[in-house]
């Protein structure tokens, strides 16, 4: 069986685990405490990151580089296009989720929220949490635009691209720092997302001193 070192609300570790369920690969969870700088974990990754998965004999970190790894070894279900122009926009689609996303509201409200207090380093800074309030209004318009003309993120086809998108979402959302009154389109697509089988165990998460908004596991919002 797979085995993958995660912590719950990470988005990268999410984007992992939705790949790996929907390739329906069992994989046993091992949650990591990776800002202790345990000295086994750092010589898993001395990059000192989640997620890292353990596959037949192989240590693998970097969760895109995982997720094209398992794409490549399971093609089926097709996760990334068959062309070259669309699997560029997949590639382009999680690099703006995984960097600029990221870094414009995910760490602006899940990390000052969330991660500052699992590592206690403090309380949040309200100069962050108000950025990034206010850049997510950005990033959903920008997702209502691309949905608007096309089926999904990348193209007619789910991706990896949407995986990444649902990965920032979902953890967000666990404790409700998404308005999806904003956009029925992106409102609608995290549905058919959320209503997955592989969203099932993502959906179970649970955050020791975090409780989950009231609709995070609600289908229907």
């Amino acid at each position: 069986m797979a085995r993958l070192y995660h912590v719950p609300l990470s988005p990268f570790c999410r984007k992992v685990r939705l790949v790996l369920a929907e390739k329906k690969i069992d994989v046993e969870l091992i949650e990591e405490r990776y800002w202790e700088g345990d000295p086994d974990f750092m010589r898993r990754n001395p990059a000192g990151k989640v997620p890292i998965l353990k596959l037949n004999g192989r240590t693998m970190p970097d969760s895109m580089a995982i997720c094209e790894y398992l794409e490549e070894k399971n093609p089926e279900p097709a996760l990334m296009p068959r062309s070259p122009e669309g699997r560029y926009e997949v590639r382009r689609l999680v690099a703006w989720f995984d960097d600029k996303f990221h870094q414009e509201v995910t760490s602006k409200l899940l990390y000052e929220r969330v991660n500052k207090k699992l590592m206690k380093q403090g309380y949040p800074d309200s100069k962050n949490v108000k950025a990034g309030a206010k850049a997510i209004k950005y990033h959903l318009d920008y997702m209502a635009w691309l949905l608007d003309h096309r089926r999904w993120l990348a193209g007619d086809s789910m991706s990896i691209a949407d995986f990444a998108a649902a990965a920032h979402l979902s953890s967000l959302d666990y404790s409700s720092d998404v308005d999806w009154t904003r956009s029925e389109t992106v409102k609608d697509w995290y549905a058919k997302i959320k209503s997955r089988p592989a969203f099932r165990s993502i959906l179970s998460d649970q955050v020791p001193g975090f409780p989950p908004s009231q609709h995070y596991n609600d289908l229907d919002f």
